[in-house]
């Protein structure tokens, strides 16, 4: 039975889904100039909402219809996903309010509330992200590698609608946990641009030294300025500070490929240790933990920088704790010991990891060999402890944002399913258990 109160409806009796514009690709540009911003399938977090400034985004440089002009505030969602899981199809994203314009594109539902419609725009935002509506969606959809669904088919979609006044409350909810998520993530983009700032000034640009060369003060206390030498040298990557060498990755770093062991040892119970076998356990700056393995061959320790080595190669995370490393994945740390240092290297390797990506397709990795091979600053040790003494607080902090949002978005994630179907109940005094079959 459904939870009292709650009116069962269609959702194509509530809201209307309307199909985007085909904008032209050779119309596109990647050089942003102001002009409008297309919205794709790439632009979506997998967990909802969008991610415009972690992903590559693209102006149209020609005309097209007004209607297909978005709002803030609008919510889209995605009507192809290329995973035969369709984890992603009907996938939520609203329109940010930072002025600038994004174009509906195809592929992409509008979200639009019928007239009369009593149904809060931000409950609907959450029930897209609901396990229930992926799975109608999947269900429903066309294609087998490449699942598709359609507007009259996200509007067959048939649910219990609770009281406004309880959408409001699940909203409420929801959000507060949303918003603290993204209040975290945005406090640790502000303090990885920090360290990624320093990094950059110290050992890419070299702003200490051009200031003592030209008679400057460096704005830098005067025990860490003293570290730097007053003049560049030549060398085969160009000038470099007097007293740096130019070296190898193998040379500079400890370096560990990883090894996959037999599938059969791969478990979700925490039988052994943390597992990290590829791409899939990147795209934030600590992993979350997957999968374990009861037999690993390969390790990483806390601290260690991880390497994406198959495609893509070279995105990076940091280890949080002691654990297994697969194939797909790389370990580094300074021979030094910086866990900070080897972090900010890595990022600034992304061009010439580039190179072995075989240009984005599955093939794309980086040998042993070709790794240790990289040609690599090796700075005085004095330079790289004092850059770690400043940066190891900066990167504790991003790791506590991080550890907290995992638990928040656990926390989120174990709510939305419960109080979108009414197995928990929000009420005046706070939210009770009620289970929906009894």
């Amino acid at each position: 039975m459904a939870p009292n109160g709650w009116t069962p409806v269609r959702l194509g009796d509530i809201v209307e889904i309307k199909h985007g514009w085909p904008f032209k690709s050779e119309l596109f540009s990647e050089e942003l100039s102001g002009r409008p911003i297309v919205v794709g399938i790439g632009n979506f977090r997998y967990t909802g909402g969008f991610r415009f400034s972690e992903t590559s985004v693209k102006e149209y440089r020609g005309d097209f219809p007004k209607e297909y002009e978005l709002a803030p505030g609008d919510v889209l969602l995605v009507m192809t996903c290329q995973t035969a899981g369709g984890e992603i199809l009907g996938i939520p994203g609203r329109i940010p309010d930072d002025g600038r314009v994004y174009l509906h594109n195809q592929r992409l539902g509008k979200v639009v509330t019928r007239d009369g419609a009593n149904v809060d725009h931000n409950y609907l935002y959450w029930l897209f992200l609901s396990p229930e509506f992926n799975r109608a969606l999947v269900n429903t959809a066309s294609g087998t590698k490449i699942l598709h669904t359609a507007p009259s088919r996200i509007e067959a979609f048939e649910f219990r609608l609770p009281s406004r006044q309880e959408q409001l409350a699940i909203s409420r909810i929801l959000g507060a946990l949303d918003d603290k998520i993204e209040l975290n993530r945005r406090t640790s983009e502000t303090l990885e641009a920090m360290a990624r700032a320093l990094f950059k000034s110290w050992f890419v640009d070299f702003d200490p030294v051009r200031a003592k060369e030209e008679g400057r003060d460096s704005g830098l206390p005067r025990e860490i300025a003293d570290l730097f030498p007053s003049r560049f040298v030549d060398s085969e990557i160009g000038k470099i500070p007097a007293d740096w060498g130019v070296t190898r990755v193998d040379e500079e770093f400890n370096v560990t490929m990883g090894q996959s062991p037999p599938g059969e040892t791969y478990n979700e119970v925490g039988e052994g240790l943390p597992f990290y076998q590829g791409r899939a356990d990147f795209g934030t700056r600590f992993p979350r933990r997957r999968v374990y393995c009861a037999a690993p061959t390969r390790f990483a320790k806390r601290g260690d920088t991880l390497i994406s080595v198959r495609a893509p190669v070279g995105d990076i995370n940091m280890a949080t704790e002691h654990c297994a490393i697969g194939r797909g994945v790389a370990a580094a740390r300074h021979k030094g010991g910086g866990r900070s240092y080897t972090y900010q290297v890595m990022r600034n390797l992304e061009d010439v990891f580039a190179r072995f990506d075989a240009e984005g397709t599955v093939f794309g990795s980086i040998s042993k060999k070709d790794f240790h091979g990289i040609p690599c600053l090796a700075p005085r040790p004095a330079i790289i402890n004092a850059f770690e003494e400043v940066v190891s607080s900066i990167d504790s902090r991003i790791e506590i944002a991080a550890r907290e949002g995992h638990t928040l978005a656990a926390l989120r994630n174990a709510l939305l399913p419960k109080l979108i179907s009414g197995e928990l109940r929000i009420m005046h005094a706070g939210i009770i258990a009620e289970r929906a079959t009894r």
